[in-house]
């Protein structure tokens, strides 16, 4: 849902039914309907991605030729014609160039990765019963090569479209809210402070009675009845309707806005009050007469739970390795221009609760622990976390450290001793786990991160209550793939080096 309180439909309605021998009403207007800039940005990204799939193609045929002679196989190059064909079909028909997919949100990710491992098991499966065993080695690299760029490519279209939003107020899709005031105003409160997430609303649709047409909800002017949402999202210029159910605003009401908003090419989106659930854990099924939204509970143990385990031990030993020698110069310049030990052992609050002693490179002068209390009147940080900007304690190399957070590479040697994840929720201090209310203890449901969303998004510069929302989000909806999303966009908080202080 990523922090917009609605759950897209998609441009999901129903057919009108059409006098015989002539077109539904949908087919003409829609030749009408304006070109709006997820048109234009769906063509960019479909070209992208047939590049990229071709690219890794040609890649691995490349290596594929380069092996000596009479080893390469001469069905290997129909194969991976095949193999290139089905993945940019997959794509397609999995969905992963939908409107609301771009520019915010892990869905789009999810979809290019589940029509990625579709197609892969298909080919394998196709390799195998084919007797083509030696195809599948440069299918492999295909893929390897192949995720790796559509991921990276969709990351940077992405970021051009929030620089774009940021920037221009451009790439935002215009909507017409419909439900009491109370709601639309919730709606256009929450809309107006993500203006990452792209949407921006233009129009209101009230009971009557509720309201007059021209009177303003927010500084939204009010456009009419919902019955009158089509209508009103036309003359707006709107490309979507958000609806918020109540006793006036029906199920019939929704169903004959959608035939409306069918004959003018306008999507139809339904609020929901189920904030911070991310959408894999919603699933939708049907009864008599309506939908059921179901919300799987959050969920700590079982096969998910390992492969994380898995990933964060593979992951950190390769970085370790790594690492290593860069860690042992840096613990060099720390030990030759600061008196103490180079390292910096901390208690902190693991899963359940459980202390353990995390370490990382010292970025201070020794006892610095000490003058807390004396600099609690110049407290920069929020909620129970002690931060400041210009922190006298800290050394002159231990700010180098801070802005690339260098200093906490010798936290990957508490990943592989259990003690934390690549990815979770910021390791607290014992102090500020004895203050946690119950919201915040969810927290400690899974292990502390090295990295996570509380980093990628702002780091010390988030408010208290946005560091939790993120800690409680990523504690409750974890999944691999977010950890794959969040270490890639790691590199990019790192480098900015925002909110590092």
């Amino acid at each position: 849902m990523a922090g917009a309180p609605a759950v897209s439909a998609g441009s999901t309605t129903t057919q009108h039914e059409a006098a015989p021998g002539s077109l539904p009403a949908a087919a003409a207007d829609l030749r009408s309907v304006p070109v709006r800039w997820w048109s234009r940005h769906r063509v960019l990204v479909r070209l992208t991605d047939a590049l990229v799939v071709v690219g890794a193609a040609l890649v691995a045929s490349l290596v594929h030729l380069a092996r000596p002679v009479g080893e390469a196989h001469p069905m290997t190059a129909p194969v991976l014609l095949s193999t290139v064909v089905a993945w940019l079909v997959a794509l397609e028909w999995g969905k992963s160039y939908d409107w609301h997919l771009f520019g915010g949100g892990m869905a789009e990710y999810r979809r290019v990765l589940g029509a990625t491992g579709k197609t892969f098991g298909v080919v394998a499966v196709a390799a195998w019963l084919t007797g083509l065993t030696d195809a599948r080695a440069v299918v492999l690299v295909t893929f390897v090569l192949g995720v790796a760029g559509l991921l990276a490519a969709r990351f940077s279209w992405r970021r051009r479209i929030l620089r774009l939003r940021e920037q221009r107020a451009a790439c935002v899709t215009d909507v017409v809210a419909v439900g009491h005031p109370a709601q639309v105003s919730r709606f256009v409160e929450r809309v107006t402070a993500a203006p990452h997430h792209g949407l921006r609303v233009v129009g209101a649709c009230v009971p009557a009675g509720e309201a007059d047409a021209g009177d303003l909800i927010d500084g939204v002017p009010v456009l009419g009845v919902p019955d009158e949402a089509g209508e009103a999202a036309e003359r707006a210029g709107a490309s979507a309707v958000v609806v918020s159910g109540s006793h006036e605003v029906t199920s019939d009401v929704v169903r004959r806005l959608g035939w409306a908003l069918e004959e003018r090419g306008v999507s139809l989106m339904l609020t929901t009050e189920l904030t911070d659930i991310a959408p894999p854990r919603i699933s939708v099924s049907r009864v008599p007469g309506m939908s059921l939204l179901h919300v799987d509970l959050p969920r700590f143990t079982g096969p998910k739970y390992v492969v994380k385990q898995v990933m964060d031990g593979v992951l950190a030993l390769v970085l370790a390795v790594i690492a290593a020698p860069l860690i042992g110069v840096l613990a060099l310049a720390v030990a030759l221009t600061s008196r103490g030990s180079p390292f910096y052992v901390s208690e902190r609050v693991g899963r359940d609760g459980r202390i353990f002693s995390m370490v990382k490179l010292r970025t201070m002068h020794q006892d610095a622990d000490r003058l807390v209390p004396m600099l609690s009147a110049v407290d920069d940080g929020a909620g129970v976390l002690f931060k400041m900007r210009e922190d006298p304690r800290v050394t002159s190399i231990g700010r180098v450290l801070r802005r690339y957070s260098l200093d906490e590479l010798p936290q990957l040697f508490n990943v592989l001793a259990g003690h934390m994840s690549l990815v979770g929720p910021r390791p607290p201090l014992p102090h500020e786990a004895a203050e946690y209310e119950e919201r915040m203890r969810r927290r400690l449901l899974v292990k502390p991160g090295m990295t996570g969303l509380w980093q990628v998004r702002g780091r010390s510069d988030l408010s208290w209550e946005e560091t939790v929302r993120c800690d409680v989000y990523y504690a409750e909806n974890w999944t691999p793939q977010l950890d794959l999303l969040i270490l890639a966009d790691t590199a990019r908080a790192v480098i900015s080096a925002k909110g590092a202080y």
